[in-house]
């Protein structure tokens, strides 16, 4: 079973005072864009770079997720870390995920330019911070999904698949073959 972690980076949610709406908010997007059964292994975790780098670490090394994604603890706030502590762990940086993202937000909201957002790979997995609000969690995952699938791909990961009626299409070059 493909796995994919989902971790909510909030002080708040991770004690209990705030209900934590990113993590669902990502699963919501990630069960109506992809085919491929997978599992989710979530986690809500405070905004400590520390604990942000061991959970990424332990959902890369230990749980074998092929795509982590995180929501919250991108803007400029003393306590938002989550960049840092995702440069931290990966092993290589893919700028035009945040470049992406930033660009698509900004048709909607100026304050987007204050939003630091990364992705990088560790392994065989590919880590993509995600803002905290619910609707940016959409409009990011929308603008990025389709490069997904061949980013697992090129880093010998599962095969992923998206529904057809979801509105998105995975991007594949067509020399590209499902493997078996």
């Amino acid at each position: 079973m493909i796995k994919i972690g989902l971790v909510t980076v909030s002080d708040r949610a991770s004690q209990g005072v705030y209900e934590d709406k990113g993590g669902p908010a990502m699963l919501a997007e990630l069960q109506r864009i992809i085919a491929t059964p997978f599992e989710a292994v979530k986690r809500v975790i405070a905004d400590e770079q520390p604990l942000i780098q061991m959970t990424l670490s332990d959902l890369c090394d230990k749980e074998k997720c092929c795509l982590v994604l995180t929501t919250g603890g991108t803007g400029p706030a003393r306590r938002d870390v989550t960049p840092e502590a995702t440069a931290a762990v990966c092993e290589r940086i893919l700028d035009g995920f945040g470049e992406q993202m930033r660009a698509v937000s900004l048709k909607i909201v100026p304050t987007a330019i204050l939003s630091r957002q990364i992705a990088g790979t560790r392994g065989n997995t590919l880590i993509i911070n995600l803002p905290g609000n619910p609707p940016a969690i959409k409009d990011c995952l929308e603008a990025v999904m389709p490069a997904v699938p061949y980013c697992i791909d090129l880093m010998e990961g599962p095969w992923l698949d998206f529904k057809d009626d979801c509105g998105l299409k995975a991007f594949r070059p067509k020399h590209a073959k499902k493997p078996g």
